[in-house]
């Protein structure tokens, strides 16, 4: 049974989603909160997906600063975080306001998240010196949250890694894992002693006491990588921060920049990146192979949506000899929760021949990710990859 207040209900909703306008049919008036909703949504797509003229622009959501930051503060009154950053992205993307966020007061006003960061990072080069200290203030916010919600899983899950890769089968007495040790000799119990005799013993390895692991993040900064870049950058500093880790960080366009001395700091990485460009993904790859000192321990994070502007068959034939090599080499097309690009679907075909597939991955799954890699295993590749 439905109550009078149903249809009333039904009806401001559908108002709310049509925006008013003459044909919109409902005959439904707003006021007061509602009122208000409408308004800010109207600002930003009451005029549809036409491109909009200076004039029908300054109807809605204007060119200045302060009326944008006016409209910021409504539409976090009226809506959930969530929504805000899609609005915000799209207020960017539709009106074209990525100017504005070179105005110390408009940045002050936004709801900060990763997009945001993308766009500032893009930004970088033509803000003002005024602006640059607020910047980085909005970054280092979305950057602590991150590291709140990824650094303890992540590391968490690398020490468990690195413990089992390190194990050793003639431990000293207080390096031995008694638990695997007893599992590993359960078929020599010996029932009337009620023992088992430990023929084989199990042992930590010390991988907490040195570098046991070499890691290397070969970040492609092109545009379309900017999410992937605030994670990757995170990522970076986190394993950089674990002491059996030896963290190098490359971000590459056309040109190729070590950041791995800035990785105490993963604010100081991003503003070191270039975002936009080409692609030479063979040129960052040679980078990653003068580096290499243990191939055998060492894993290599290409990310990348593959598209290769340098040359083809050198970047297959490094990634080859890396892989002859020893190394363990990723291939992660996205480093973020947006799924995968666009992206080059014939290099892709040509690394996963390599036995490097490319998939995208998630934060969330990047920890698992990198333990298999640590411990050479199979790589938990989701299966929508």
């Amino acid at each position: 049974m439905t109550t009078g207040t149903e249809p009333t209900e039904r009806l401001r909703r559908w108002r709310l989603v049509l925006g008013g306008e003459q044909a919109d049919g409902t005959g439904c008036a707003l006021s007061g909160r509602d009122a208000g909703m409408d308004g800010a949504l109207a600002a930003l797509y009451g005029k549809g997906d036409r491109p909009q003229t200076g004039r029908e622009r300054a109807a809605g959501l204007g060119a200045s600063a302060p009326s944008v930051a006016r409209w910021l503060g409504d539409i976090r009154t009226y809506f959930p975080s969530s929504v805000v950053q899609i609005m915000q992205r799209d207020a960017i993307d539709r009106l074209g306001l990525s100017a504005l966020l070179l105005e110390p007061e408009m940045l002050e006003a936004v709801e900060a998240d990763v997009h945001l960061v993308g766009t500032l990072l893009s930004l970088n080069k033509a803000m003002p010196e005024t602006t640059k200290e607020t910047a980085r203030a909005v970054v280092r916010k979305v950057v602590d949250d991150l590291e709140k919600r990824l650094a303890t899983r992540t590391r968490a899950t690398l020490t468990g890694a690195l413990d089992r890769s390190a194990r050793v089968t003639r431990p000293r007495h207080h390096d031995i894992d008694w638990n695997r040790t007893i599992a590993a000799n359960l078929k020599h119990y010996l029932p009337e002693h009620r023992t088992v005799v430990p023929e084989r013993l199990i042992g930590y390895g010390r991988a907490a006491r040195s570098v046991k692991k070499e890691v290397i993040l070969c970040i492609d900064q092109s545009g379309s990588m900017a999410a992937s870049v605030v994670y990757a950058s995170v990522f970076g500093a986190v394993l950089a921060s674990m002491r059996s880790i030896s963290t190098r960080l490359v971000v590459f366009d056309t040109a190729v920049v070590d950041l791995t001395d800035q990785l105490d700091d993963p604010v100081d990485v991003l503003f070191g990146t270039q975002l936009g460009g080409g692609t030479d993904i063979n040129r960052a790859l040679a980078h990653c192979q003068a580096h290499l000192t243990r191939p055998a321990e060492t894993v290599v994070v290409l990310i990348s949506d593959l598209y290769e502007g340098g040359i083809r068959d050198e970047m297959l034939k490094r990634v080859a000899a890396m892989k002859a090599s020893g190394v363990q080499f990723v291939t992660l097309l996205a480093l973020s929760d947006e799924g995968a690009p666009a992206y080059d679907r014939e290099h892709a075909a040509a690394l996963a021949a390599l036995g490097a597939p490319a998939f995208a991955c998630t934060p969330d799954l990047f920890p698992e990710v990198m333990a298999a890699a640590l411990e050479k295993r199979p790589l938990p590749i989701p299966e929508t990859a």
